[in-house]
């Protein structure tokens, strides 16, 4: 059988077409999304903005205070260089859990947005993962812009740092999955206070500005166990050229988190607006 034929038979396979077919319709919502945007693109400038505040504020000007701290590999690195990674993480995280909960619950529960999409052929699973992929381009734009931001600071030590925005979608993934999930149990904006309960403890005890080893050894312990820990530990491995095979536990952990977010927030999506 020629490679054309067998191509041809691929694509006229019905598992080749529902997957084609599930795609093409996610990308409805995303498009969807990104049209509506095109009047609101102001909003972007917010989540580049932030962190390169704290990268001036904090890693530049409290890290002339700092001296050098320890890196992943052990040896000594200067303040900003051990920061920076860590607020690329957490600029994915924003980035992503904002447009997953924020503005997919406006959607969700006072626009009806989801409802007419519904009574197309659209399914849940196809707005679940149409929302997810918005906010992993939305996340993926505020880590690139700040990936360059650092290389023309000269925090970048090794060729690795390119996998970052990679990781940084799949941060982004992680939290958009859950943050998708948990927004559908959510009842007025004002369950929003859990949001920032959540986010504020990981951004300031998932050694972001502090080593590990600076811990408790009971605080270290659950730290290593929280979701941002994983993708700081994986950005500054990265951006600091300390590669090693323990980082796919990192990776591991951040696509289940994904996964089972949206799986979850499809289910949800069609037991409320499809009962």
């Amino acid at each position: 059988m020629s490679l054309l034929a067998s191509a041809s038979a691929v694509a006229a396979s019905p598992r080749f077409a529902g997957s084609f077919g599930r795609t093409r319709r996610s990308m409805r919502v995303y498009e969807r999304e990104a049209r509506a945007y095109r009047q609101f693109w102001t909003a972007f400038v917010t989540g580049i903005v932030e962190p390169l505040l704290f990268l001036g504020s904090i890693g530049i000007g409290v890290g002339k205070l700092v001296g050098k701290v320890p890196g992943p590999s052990g040896d000594l690195v200067s303040y900003r260089e051990f920061v920076a990674p860590a607020l690329l993480a957490t600029s994915a995280m924003t980035g992503s859990l904002l447009d997953s909960t924020f503005n997919f619950f406006g959607k969700f529960k006072y626009m009806k947005t989801f409802d007419g999409m519904l009574a197309t052929p659209l399914s849940p699973m196809d707005v679940a993962r149409g929302e997810l992929t918005w906010s992993l381009s939305r996340g993926a734009f505020y880590s690139a812009t700040f990936l360059a931001a650092m290389t023309a600071f000269g925090l970048v030590a090794s060729w690795w740092a390119l996998l970052a925005v990679p990781v940084a979608l799949l941060i982004g993934f992680a939290f958009s999955g859950v943050g998708l999930a948990c927004t559908t149990y959510m009842r007025s904006f004002l369950d929003f206070d859990m949001v920032f309960l959540a986010m504020m403890p990981l951004f300031l005890f998932s050694a972001t500005f502090f080593p590990l080893e600076r811990y408790p050894d009971s605080v270290a312990t659950i730290v290593q166990f929280t979701p941002l820990y994983q993708g700081v530990e994986l950005c500054r491995s990265l951006i600091l050229g300390h590669v090693h095979v323990g980082l796919l536990w990192n990776v591991v952990y951040l696509a289940a988190m994904g996964w089972l977010g949206l799986r979850h927030a499809a289910k949800r999506l069609g037991k409320l607006l499809q009962p």
